[in-house]
Parts: C-alpha cells; sequence; structure tokens
C-alpha cells in the first residue's frame, strides 16, 4: 500500500486554553502518531496572529505543518463560497481530510472527508449559546457537511442518534469513536480521601447549568452537617459567565479557581472528595471520565451520553432539580462506603476508554 496524504485541521490546537474538543484532537492525533509512522500528515492551520507556542509539536518526519496567515474571516468567506479548497492550499492532492470538530471547509471532490461531531448542543439547545455562535453554527451549515463527510465519527451512541435523525445521515457513515482517558488508571489506588471539597470542572456556560449547583450546595450548606465541605470550581469562563462567577464570589464555601494547567488539574481530581457534573446536554462528558479515573465517586445529569459514560459507577440526577441534586450530594458525602465502591466502579469504568482503541479505529477508516 502507498503512504497516503492525509490533511487534519488543527484550528482548534490554536488557543492557549484547551477545552473538550482541543483535548480530544490533542489526544487523538498522539495517540495516532505514535502508531502510524508511514502515512503522511499535513496539520493545517490560519491565523493572522503568531500562535506557534500553543500548538502542539510533534517532531517526527511523516507529520508536516501548513500554517497560513490569511485574516480569518477572509479564509472563511472564501471557503463559504467554495472559492479555494483546502486540500489544495494545504498539499495540493491529499487522499484524506479529517477535521476533528466542525469548521469552515470546502473541499475537492477526490478528497476523502472524514468529520467529526461532538454534540448537536447548538441545535437541541438554542438558548444555550449567544447570537453570534448560533450564526456561526448557521454559516457551518452541519447537514451540508455531513452530507459531504465520507464518514462521521461521533464520540458516543447518543450523538450518534442525534446526527442520524437530525441532519439525515445515513446511518452506515456514522460510526462511533469515544474518547479516552489519558489519566494512567494503573498506578491510581487513591484510598477515599477525607477531603473536605466538592469539585466541578469544566467551562462555565449555560449549558453545564453550574447554577443548580451552587444552588444545591446553598441548601447543604445551610444545613448544619455540611459545612465542612467546601466546594471548587474550575474551569474556563464561557458566554454569560459573569453572572455565575458573581454567585459564586457570594456563595460562602465555594471558590471558583478558574482555568488550570494539567499539574494543578491532576491536584484538584486527586483531592475531591466528591465530582458533580450536572450538565443539561453533552456529546460525550470527558470530565466525568476524567474524575472516574482518579477515583473520585460522580454524580452526573441523567443525560444519555453520560450515562454511556459513566455506566453504573456513578448516580444520576435530575440535573433541573435543586432538591434532588443536593438531597443525591448529601446520601453520597454521608456515606463512606458508597464512596469507597463508587470510587472503584469508577477506575473499572474508566478502564474501558482508551486513546489508542480511538486511534486504532480512526486508522481503521483511512
Amino acid at each position: 500500500m502507498h503512504a497516503m496524504h492525509i490533511g487534519v485541521d488543527i484550528r482548534c490546537l490554536m488557543n492557549p486554553v484547551r477545552t473538550g474538543v482541543g483535548e480530544y484532537t490533542y489526544q487523538l492525533l498522539n495517540a495516532v502518531f505514535k502508531m502510524d509512522k508511514e502515512n503522511q500528515y499535513f496539520l493545517f492551520y490560519n491565523s493572522s496572529k503568531d500562535v506557534s507556542q500553543f500548538i502542539p509539536k510533534w517532531e517526527q518526519i511523516n507529520v508536516h505543518y501548513v500554517g497560513l496567515w490569511w485574516p480569518n474571516k477572509l479564509l472563511n468567506l472564501l471557503l463559504w463560497l467554495g472559492l479555494v479548497n483546502l486540500d489544495k492550499l494545504i498539499a495540493g492532492n491529499l487522499d484524506y481530510f479529517f477535521s476533528p470538530n466542525l469548521n469552515f471547509i470546502s473541499l475537492s471532490r477526490k478528497t476523502k472527508f472524514i468529520l467529526t461531531i461532538h454534540d448537536l448542543s447548538f441545535e437541541f439547545l438554542p438558548e444555550c449559546f449567544t447570537l453570534k455562535q448560533r450564526l456561526w453554527h448557521w454559516f457551518l451549515r452541519p447537514k451540508k457537511q455531513c452530507e459531504r463527510a465520507d464518514v462521521v465519527l461521533v464520540p458516543s451512541e447518543n450523538t450518534r442518534r442525534d446526527v442520524i435523525e437530525s441532519c439525515k445521515v445515513v446511518s452506515s457513515k456514522v460510526v462511533k469513536v469515544g474518547h479516552g482517558c489519558q489519566y494512567p488508571i494503573s498506578n491510581i489506588q487513591y484510598p477515599i480521601s477525607n477531603n473536605k471539597y466538592i469539585l466541578y470542572m469544566g467551562t462555565l456556560e449555560p449549558r453545564k447549568n453550574v447554577e443548580v449547583l451552587i444552588d444545591a450546595y446553598r441548601k447543604l450548606y445551610n444545613s448544619t452537617t455540611f459545612t465542612t465541605y467546601n466546594m471548587v470550581i474550575a474551569g474556563d469562563k464561557g458566554w454569560k459567565s459573569d453572572k455565575l462567577v458573581a454567585l459564586i464570589n457570594n456563595t460562602p464555601g465555594v471558590e471558583y479557581v478558574g482555568y488550570v494547567d494539567e499539574t494543578k488539574k491532576t491536584e484538584l481530581y486527586q483531592n475531591a472528595a466528591l465530582f458533580v457534573f450536572p450538565s443539561l446536554y453533552e456529546g460525550f462528558g470527558l470530565p466525568v471520565l476524567e474524575a472516574m479515573a482518579f477515583g473520585v465517586p460522580v454524580i452526573a445529569s441523567n443525560r444519555p451520553s453520560l450515562g454511556e459514560v459513566c455506566g453504573n459507577a456513578a448516580y444520576y440526577v435530575n440535573p433541573n432539580n435543586v432538591a434532588d441534586l443536593a438531597g443525591v450530594m448529601k446520601l453520597v458525602l454521608a456515606d463512606d462506603k458508597l464512596r469507597q465502591e463508587m470510587s472503584w466502579k469508577g477506575i473499572v469504568q474508566a478502564q474501558k476508554f482508551n486513546w489508542e482503541d480511538s486511534a486504532r479505529l480512526l486508522l481503521s477508516l483511512f
């Protein structure tokens, strides 16, 4: 077999702050490049500012970087109108183009297109997005991109169903490639810690429903037994986060630590008594997987994707019900034996997810 030329869109890796999509892209490519030394990869990014210090450096001979310096709006417009083709800009001729997230794309006919759709939250929860974000998604024409794609990758069965139904995609074209978990589980043997904080990790934005979490914590905090547990909220500020940050600052016992790097993140997971994730909609839910890998008991919202990730290891709650969430937090925190059991179940569950499997599956599609 001849070595293939594969283009990869790494525009989601240009930010100093790496959110879920960036983490997925980085970990998946990392695993792919460890396995594949044959095919030639052309990593495409575009920015009028210098972003070189944020872009991960893979130094192997089959990985090439193609950076353009065009103004984004101009490039996006030309791609939207189909006046330029990315594959031609990148390498003349590509066998495949892999896009790990929806973005502006235009490809010539013969290049095969593999697209990842993480979730359709913009379809189902438009009220959780700014007008600008909604316009952006409208311009991206997800349905049209799914039509053009030869394969659509999704992280969960739930997103797979959504994509087939909402975007009218032939089901044989939609392939589930789960996330992995980059934390080595084998050497993690944390006993249930006597740590005194409840942890939330994720972006602060309406879809993540952090407000309900804080309301539930307030309920607990006001009942005497629980004043010992603080709450730590970690994650980058998203849309509509100002009000939320103000709410956090006015709630005794709750601390907002902002976006955290790997070292701090590991430390937060290692020392948490409980992880709570009351999100309204997820395509996958990487933070719950990470928490389980560290043996932290997890309470998650009863949304389909989170159920796929956590299996029988988590306690599920209705994310719109403050009393329900407060009750379950109280129940889990009061019962050491239950926490121990959830901890081990979580470690076992997290072992089902690894990036090597995901990478192998992606390589098999090329």
